[in-house]
């Protein structure tokens, strides 16, 4: 345990995040998505949700400022005009941490295509469908 970080951190995904370079994004995704089959380094975070685990890595990720869009969500295909709870969740804790930030929801197949080019996935136990989002790293200034 450390002080100050969230328990859901564990050593494994905190590697992850510093590891990371401005501009590499990573994907938090529901139970359901394929993220062994699609991960380029794949993180579990078994029996979490994304919303607690959006909220531990927000707690330490910088957001890129650089560009206009950095946080991104998946669509209902079903109802993609319409987000589904899990997506007023998602964007409620980007609003609390991250108040500068929009979260730009993105069509499955693009969205897809996203998480496949993400630099790691972190799989949850999220049992909610499109349950999905990207973060994009940004810098920490001095």
């Amino acid at each position: 345990m450390l002080k100050g970080i969230d328990p859901l951190l564990g050593p494994e995904l905190l590697a992850v995040l510093r590891a990371m370079g401005h501009g590499d994004e990573i994907a938090i995704v529901d139970g359901n998505y394929p993220a062994l089959t699609d991960a380029k380094r794949l993180v579990r975070a078994d029996g979490h949700g994304v919303v607690p685990v959006l909220r531990a890595v927000l707690s330490v990720l910088p957001i890129d400022e650089a560009v206009p869009e950095a946080i991104f969500r998946a669509v209902n295909a079903k109802t993609p005009e319409r987000p589904d709870a899990v997506h007023s969740e998602i964007e409620a804790v980007v609003a609390e941490l991250e108040p500068t930030h929009a979260v730009v929801s993105v069509e499955p197949a693009a969205f897809y295509a996203r998480v496949k080019a993400a630099h790691a996935i972190i799989a949850t136990s999220e049992p909610r469908f499109y349950a999905n989002v990207i973060l994009r790293k940004g810098v920490v200034g001095y």
